[in-house]
């Protein structure tokens, strides 16, 4: 009896389980395939390839594509290097109750819980007004980059803690050097676990709207540099669905490109990722 109310209990767990997974699914599935039918009819080549006219209800959004694209890139040369350096040395170099540390990770963990209006504000306050930068795609990729900082730490700190110490120690047996053992060996096991911060982070910055609005700007030409102004894909889905009269349509198809970029983006990464395991381990 006792064992059937125990194997009754499993399949109950593993029902929910199932049942959350499916939710899941379907509810992107349901927004994938609403945007499909809204959008899919204004799709063309055209689209892709021609600037906005007439307030985005003609034309294309190719210079929203190409600002979007410099943004991103500019966060994310930007948060990379200082959210995994700083990952490193909590992870490898500081003991987890050192202050330095405990003050470190909190000060990530307030800037995961500021708005992103906040961050906009700040990123017009110091990067347009007071360096000068104006309403220009660096203004706004260096403002997202602060944004991506505690989510690429956060993800990459985790990771690192959770490849096994045996790693560690073996690389120590064959006097390997602390850096050579996380070149070679940690950083490679932990790569899932840093493309999964880094696909959050994309992910984030592409859909953000309130930040970009302080600092790169709502122009919608092609963008000559880095210090001319950009609308980002997101802001200009915003600016169509509530400011344009007749904008629901090219709405809906700019959201099934940013939607459609953000699944290439996560196959990419998860390839790449698995990969590099792959190799490892026949290494």
């Amino acid at each position: 009896m006792f064992e059937m109310m125990q194997r009754i209990r499993e399949l109950s767990v593993q029902s929910l389980v199932y049942l959350a997974a499916l939710l899941v699914s379907a509810i992107f599935i349901w927004i994938l395939s609403d945007l499909v039918r809204g959008g899919i009819a204004h799709l063309s080549w055209e689209f892709l390839t021609e600037s906005p006219r007439d307030a985005g209800r003609a034309g294309g959004i190719a210079s929203i594509l190409v600002s979007t694209i410099l943004i991103l890139l500019v966060a994310l040369v930007t948060a990379i290097p200082l959210a995994w350096a700083t990952a490193v040395l909590l992870a490898e170099f500081i003991p987890i109750t050192s202050l330095f540390g405990k003050v470190v990770r909190f000060s990530l963990y307030v800037l995961a819980g500021v708005p992103s209006i906040v961050f906009g504000l700040f990123g017009n306050a110091f990067f347009s007004i007071y360096l000068g930068l104006g309403f220009s795609i660096l203004s706004g990729g260096l403002t997202l980059a602060c944004m991506l900082l505690p989510i690429l730490t956060a993800t990459a700190e985790a990771g690192l803690r959770a490849v096994p110490d045996n790693y560690r120690l073996s690389s120590a047996a064959l006097g390997m050097t602390r850096t050579a053992a996380l070149i070679h060996l940690i950083v490679p096991a932990a790569a899932p676990a840093l493309v999964a911060g880094l696909l959050i982070g994309i992910g984030r910055a592409l859909a953000e709207t309130a930040a970009l609005l302080f600092t790169s700007g709502y122009v919608d030409r092609m963008p000559g540099s880095l210090l001319d102004s950009g609308r980002a894909l997101a802001l200009h889905i915003f600016d169509l669905s509530m400011n344009v009269p007749g904008g629901d349509a090219p709405a809906f198809a700019a959201a099934l490109i940013l939607v459609s970029l953000l699944l290439c983006i996560n196959i990419l990464a998860m390839k790449l990722a698995y990969d590099l395991q792959r190799r490892k381990m026949m290494i």
